[in-house]
């Protein structure tokens, strides 16, 4: 089987002794793969290798080296493997001409698998015949292993234990207010509110959710903006929230729209961001529309209330505007981490830098502003592919819909399996759910014309 010229001449020259496996599938990796990052500091580059399991500590790699490293962009790295004609980044040291760090931990390995530089071929070797092939690169420890990080407790109650604990060890930062000062939340915004005595209201009618959405302009032009686009097709003009409501939406499906609006845009979205993920609004008007059309393919005597699992979606990533209020000093750090570790789920690299996650604060949040228990467990377990718990549907939908939208470039979950067990829980088809997500990154126009107008 064919290999990139310059990699198999490499390991000839070096009487590297290896085999060549042909995946199955291109966006298929091994659970053992080697992991191959490229990191730069202006001119300075660094090929960095380290075990699937591990995450990259960036502080650790510039400590070691001396540059003030981060990954590089997504562009950039096209052109450097277009430039040395790979398909994918080898994870062989000497292949690229760079300096390279490998970490202490790979040399510990019987056998290694390593990308060839071809997408569709790996690299398998003795873990004797990598050191070989090491060729002077440096070695250090700068890789944090997972499996501690990996999974958070399926009980909620414990979440503002943690995170108090997270807020206390910054104060040994200069940190020092209390935990309410810290975080500095702003209060639930007042058409939030509405909408939440609405919701409890067992005389609520159509009527008194359009007042309440005309009564906030940006809010109701968004509504009807929603409701008017391509992706649903109404015949003729969508004129007011009424005609959102009656003609396109329907009254559960804008009460949590409006609802996940408002409390969206109660936080400003931060100026840094992690590089070559989707847009903050853009992704959760992809996971609001993923969510809805997996809960279609349901029976319906299974399915969880739409309008809910809607409300999921759009507040899924309503963590990270959290993370960048309440840690502003540390959320460069993270961006930075969330880069030079991209196939990692954000939750293992929060728990490692903070001690908290997101999910955790996000839940916590919504558990105060008096959201639906439905939505808090949706949002606190999305990334648990274990999770059974009350209101697993909620969490498990996320957790299917954001890792099939990210095998088609959309959103920030890790490429990892989905448990079938997970599927049996929904009653819910593999093929389903793939063919449900491919007809909504089909309407990918729609969708980013939505999104653009909520990010304006």
């Amino acid at each position: 089987m064919v290999i990139p010229a310059s990699v198999d001449s490499l390991l000839r020259k070096q009487n590297i002794d290896f085999s060549v496996e042909e995946l199955a599938a291109t966006d298929t990796v091994p659970p053992d793969m080697l992991r191959s990052i490229l990191l730069q500091d202006g001119s300075n580059k660094l090929h960095v290798v380290l075990a699937p399991d591990s995450l990259l500590d960036l502080s650790a790699v510039c400590q070691i080296t001396g540059w003030q490293l981060r990954a590089m962009t997504a562009a950039d790295m096209h052109r450097f493997c277009q430039q040395h004609q790979f398909q994918s980044l080898p994870a062989l040291p000497a292949s690229l001409g760079l300096p390279t760090l490998v970490d202490r931990n790979v040399l510990e390995r019987e056998t290694v698998a390593l990308s060839s530089g071809d997408r569709t071929r790996v690299l398998r070797m003795s873990g004797e015949q990598f050191k070989q092939s090491l060729n002077g690169a440096m070695i250090g420890d700068f890789a944090i292993n997972i499996e501690g990080l990996r999974h958070g407790k399926f009980d909620h109650i414990d979440d503002l234990a943690d995170i108090s604990r997270a807020i206390s060890n910054f104060t040994q930062l200069r940190m020092r207010q209390r935990l309410e000062e810290t975080l500095e939340i702003p209060p639930l915004p007042d058409t939030a509110q509405r909408i939440i005595k609405l919701r409890v209201d067992p005389y609520a009618d159509m009527r008194a959710l359009t007042t309440i959405v005309e009564l906030d302009p940006p809010l109701a032009a968004q509504v009807v903006s929603w409701a008017a686009s391509p992706y649903y097709a109404a015949p003729g003009k969508i004129k007011s929230v009424h005609d959102a409501i009656v003609r396109v939406l329907g009254f559960d499906l804008v009460l949590n729209l409006a609802l996940g609006l408002a409390l969206g845009k109660s936080l400003s979205l931060p100026k840094d961001a992690p590089k070559g993920y989707s847009p903050y609004w853009q992704q959760a008007v992809y996971a609001a529309t993923a969510v809805e059309a997996l809960v279609g393919c349901i029976p319906a005597n299974k399915r969880p209330v739409v309008g809910q699992v809607y409300l999921t979606g759009l507040l899924h990533n309503f963590g990270l505007l959290l993370l960048a209020e309440v840690f502003p000093p540390h959320f460069s750090s993270y961006c930075r981490l969330q880069e030079a570790n991209p196939t990692l789920s954000y939750s293992v690299i929060e728990r490692f830098l903070l001690g908290v996650t997101r999910d955790q604060m996000a839940s916590w949040l919504m558990r105060l502003w008096s959201i639906p228990e439905e939505v808090c467990d949706g949002l606190r377990y999305q990334n648990e592919a274990n999770y059974d718990g009350p209101n697993h549907a909620y969490a498990n939908l996320m957790f299917i819909a954001m890792r099939l939208l990210r095998r088609h470039g959309i959103g920030n979950a890790p490429l990892e399996a989905i448990p079938n067990e997970m599927y049996e829980r929904l009653h819910l088809t593999p093929e389903q759910a793939m063919q449900a997500i491919q007809n909504v990154v089909d309407a990918s126009d729609e969708i980013k014309s939505i999104a653009s107008s909520l990010a304006a």
